[in-house]
């Protein structure tokens, strides 16, 4: 009888945690940079889209008892062409969730979709949306609008970046909307792209800015070259042994994040390849989680 309440709790227990409400960003009629072709959401496998025709939110909210006034938006890696949203998403929401912080997991625009007119901003106006989005809706959420940030894995820390770094609202979204910054207040990167030149992730180069982008534009979308003081926070995690985005890409952010005096901290572990997962059970690996925790409480609690 005992295993049976065991087994029961444990069921409802995950059903509560993979719940979660579905937003769409944008208003009917109203998302901007798009030809208003209709397209079909194409999954390549479960847990990966490889065509997204509207941005969506996913929202993992702990049990009010327990949930702090942090939130963070989640964006999934693919290197541009598709989203990993379930590893690199919903899995670390659920994570974020035992914290007591609220998660919500972005599927945005890819920018090789053929409904865009812009293909490099789409992905960037989906994210400034979601930001303004949940800080409008924060008390419903019961979250703090001053306490926002993003979760950026791969080309999803790349985007990550960009929200923090570009400050021109790409939105085009009217009335009180556009008082709402679309800055984050700290981010938080796995592996992620941010040089687009010479130790470039390839796929998402070509994926985001074309394969015949002119120099000027990889230094404009290489996210390095826009740190400033202004840039909120960062923590970054990376593995020495990542043959896909190499580990110089968070070295050189860290080093213009300290070059402008931007607080945040950087770990790269000697191995574990392109991957930060929740489940990861190496030794030294399974410590990001444990850093990373420390370092939010240290945020919140500035």
């Amino acid at each position: 009888m005992k295993n049976l309440i065991l087994i029961s709790f444990l069921f409802f227990f995950s059903i509560s945690l993979s719940a979660q409400e579905k937003i769409v960003v944008w208003p009917k009629g109203q998302m901007p940079n798009s030809k208003g072709l209709k397209l079909n959401i194409e999954e390549k496998k479960e847990g990966t889209i490889t065509q997204n025709p509207e941005t969506e939110l996913f929202a993992f909210l702990p049990p009010k008892a327990d949930r702090k006034k942090m939130a963070v938006i989640i964006i999934p890696g693919g290197g541009y062409y598709k989203l990993t949203y379930n590893e690199g998403g919903f899995q670390i929401a659920k994570w974020l969730n035992t914290l007591g912080i609220s998660a919500f997991v972005l599927n945005y625009r890819l920018p090789t979709s053929p409904d865009l007119i812009r293909r490099e901003i789409a992905p960037l106006q989906d994210i400034q949306a979601s930001i303004k989005y949940i800080r409008k809706n924060a008390e419903q959420y019961g979250i703090s609008p001053d306490q926002v940030g993003v979760v950026g894995t791969s080309a999803g820390g790349h985007l990550a970046t960009m929200a923090s770094n570009i400050s021109k609202d790409y939105t085009e979204l009217k009335g009180d909307w556009s008082t709402i910054s679309s800055i984050p207040n700290f981010a938080i990167l796995f592996c992620p792209v941010i040089d687009l030149g010479e130790y470039a992730h390839k796929g998402s180069r070509n994926s985001l800015l074309g394969e015949n982008a002119s120099p000027e534009k990889i230094k404009e979308f290489s996210m390095q070259n826009l740190v400033t003081d202004k840039t909120p926070p960062t923590i970054l995690f990376h593995n020495q042994d990542d043959t896909a985005v190499p580990p110089m890409n968070s070295i050189l952010y860290f080093k213009a994040m300290t070059k402008n005096k931007v607080k945040g901290a950087m770990f790269i572990f000697p191995k574990g390849g392109h991957r930060f997962f929740v489940t990861d059970k190496d030794p030294m690996n399974e410590n990001w989680k444990k850093l990373c925790a420390d370092w939010l409480f240290s945020i919140g609690n500035e």
